[in-house]
């Protein structure tokens, strides 16, 4: 079992920074691909980053180049590192832990979110 916890949002204004973290419990986190999501309101959930075992990152093309994802399994925690943030970027941001399809179940774990609002 995978317990995700996610911290680090808040209100910043254009160009500011912010780094998201996501704390996670499991014996089996390093196993685990970890990615950020996010969902603006009346907008669908898109996977912003994503970051595998080996260390492996893929970001979506509206925010390469200004954010960063990260892991450090000895503290089992992600991160996503903003810069350069937009309005745009306004959204609720999801961590989430996907340990793929074992036994027949599909080992998926969700944080409960963390708002991000960028404005001035």
């Amino acid at each position: 079992q995978v317990q995700l916890v996610e911290s680090g949002g808040g209100l910043v204004q254009p160009g500011g920074s912010l780094r998201l973290s996501c704390a996670a419990s499991g014996s089996i986190f390093s196993t685990y691909v970890m990615g950020w999501y996010r969902q603006a309101p009346g907008k669908q959930r898109i996977l912003v980053a994503s970051i595998t075992t080996d260390g492996t990152t893929t970001y979506v093309d509206s925010v390469k180049g200004r954010f960063t994802i990260s892991r450090d399994n000895a503290k089992n925690t992600v991160y996503l590192q903003m810069n350069s943030l937009k309005p745009e970027d306004t959204a609720v941001y999801y961590c989430n832990a996907d340990g793929g399809v074992r036994g027949g179940y599909k080992y998926d774990y969700w944080g409960q979110g963390t708002q991000v609002t960028v404005s001035s």
